[in-house]
């Protein structure tokens, strides 16, 4: 089994960063270019990986009173992760995500997980700020 986490401090109140991270709509706006959300009957959704061309079954659960989001696959159980807001004061937020493998063959690897992961949560700070910026946007 492999895990990683990362952590990023965002300039919003947690509550505007959770509610950009939980909309399934707006997934694919900050997830890596490669994954691509549907929703089928929630908690389920549908992962589909450009690379390998594949759709995959999944859950993904948004916790709004815990600003929390737990996603894994539903039949295999090869990966599991979440996202976790907390405020830390002045308006600004700390966001973590963290990622488990489980089987060794979908564990891209420590350097591609770590890419991965900070390039989603620099979308996703890009994604709370053009919210923030516009609110009505």
């Amino acid at each position: 089994m492999s895990e990683y986490e990362r952590t990023r401090t965002m300039p919003a109140q947690p509550e505007q960063v959770f509610d950009q991270a939980a909309n399934v709509a707006q997934l694919d706006a900050w997830l890596p270019d490669e994954l691509h959300v549907r929703a089928a009957e929630p908690p389920a959704v549908t992962v589909h990986e450009d690379h390998p061309d594949q759709d995959t079954a999944a859950l993904l659960r948004a916790e709004r009173d815990q600003m929390r989001i737990e996603w894994g696959t539903r039949e295999q159980g090869s990966y599991a992760g979440w996202l976790q807001v907390a405020g830390i004061g002045g308006g600004a937020s700390e966001v973590t995500v963290h990622l488990s493998f489980f089987e060794d063959s979908h564990d891209p690897g420590e350097r591609a997980a770590c890419a991965a992961l900070d390039d989603s949560l620099r979308r996703l700070e890009e994604q709370v700020r053009m919210r923030v910026d516009n609110p009505a946007g």
